[in-house]
């Protein structure tokens, strides 16, 4: 197992070096779309970019991940291949819920596409994902490559009562799954899919207090995390969001005293990104792998929605804190 940790974590630690420093990111908060093309010409994103579209922006983040992030898969073996396998599963789990709710929504499927980062779904399989009508099509679209999330999103397609349930339900068969996977890893990796699960649940928690949906709130709650509790849960969900502030006492303490969705998602991405942080110093186990693999989502989804901000000349304040953690 170590063997199979030292060769990956030595691949990883050859490409760390081209991830984009922070400045990069200050810099193109401000520029027009024209120099946002320049900018990231002179990156390694540049031997992908083969036009001055925005849809070539999304090409080369897709094919610049696809070249130094998937391809890890193939060169993996072992312990180390299954563990970057459970990274690019929760990856596309998280893509399918942004399709998700982005057609709930009745977003344009370019809306939706900048929201989608990393995984192990490829170009031509995420266009047909964003055609489907329906999550009982998206669901067929993947059951042709064998994809393992194609039974979840049947099942919960099947089950769902409305659109916004087939993203949680589908979170119930999936995520609580991936995590007990990742357990018998152990260290930053395992608790990292114990985290995201926690903060799932709590995101679920607010969703349903917004929406005023307390009854059977249990069919949301995915088990496997450690501070919300079913109790908890059930208590925000029914609109008692100051409930949150219980969990002062745990890890999750800096959500305490959060009353809005989105500002709690922000921080849990931010959250979850300095979790993955902790496996960078893990080089005989999958923590450095997790932290490489996070921080490649990160920067592919702030390029997306930084160069969104440059083409429709937006203000930096329009998405300066989707794309920052500072």
């Amino acid at each position: 197992m170590a063997d199979d940790f030292g060769y990956l974590g030595a691949r990883v630690r050859s490409r760390r070096g081209e991830l984009l420093p922070e400045s990069f990111f200050a810099e193109a908060m401000e520029v027009g779309f024209d120099d946002f093309l320049r900018m990231l010409s002179e990156t390694p994103y540049g031997a992908h970019l083969t036009g001055e579209a925005l849809a070539d922006v999304d090409h080369a983040v897709s094919a610049t991940y696809a070249d130094r992030v998937q391809d890890l898969e193939r060169l993996a073996s072992g312990e180390a291949k299954e563990a970057l396998r459970l990274l690019f599963l929760r990856a596309d789990l998280a893509n399918l819920k942004a399709i998700l709710r982005g057609k709930a929504a009745q977003r344009p499927s370019e809306e939706i596409r900048a929201r989608l980062a990393g995984g192990s779904l490829p170009e031509p399989l995420l266009n047909a994902l964003l055609e489907a009508p329906d999550a009982a099509t998206m669901a067929q679209v993947l059951v042709l490559p064998g994809h393992p999330l194609a039974k979840a999103l049947r099942k919960a397609a099947a089950e769902a009562r409305d659109p916004f349930e087939v993203e949680l339900l589908l979170d119930r068969y999936f995520l609580s799954e991936l995590a007990k996977e990742a357990a018998r890893f152990g260290g930053p990796f395992a608790e990292y899919f114990k985290d995201e699960l926690e903060l799932t649940n709590l995101s679920t928690a607010f969703k349903l207090a917004a929406l005023g949906v307390e009854d059977d709130a249990e069919r949301y709650f995915v088990p496997g995390g450690r501070y919300l509790n079913l109790a908890l849960f059930k208590r925000i969900a029914s609109g008692e969001t100051e409930a949150i502030d219980e969990l002062q006492s745990t890890p999750l303490a800096e959500f305490a005293g959060v009353r809005d969705l989105t500002e709690l998602e922000r921080r849990a991405r931010c959250y979850l990104l300095r979790r993955a942080a902790r496996g960078a110093t893990d080089v005989l186990g999958p923590g450095l792998a997790l932290d490489y693999v996070r921080r490649r989502e990160w920067e592919g989804a702030r390029l997306r929605l930084l160069a969104r901000r440059a083409y429709y000349r937006l203000p930096a304040e329009a998405v300066k804190r989707e794309v920052s953690c500072q």
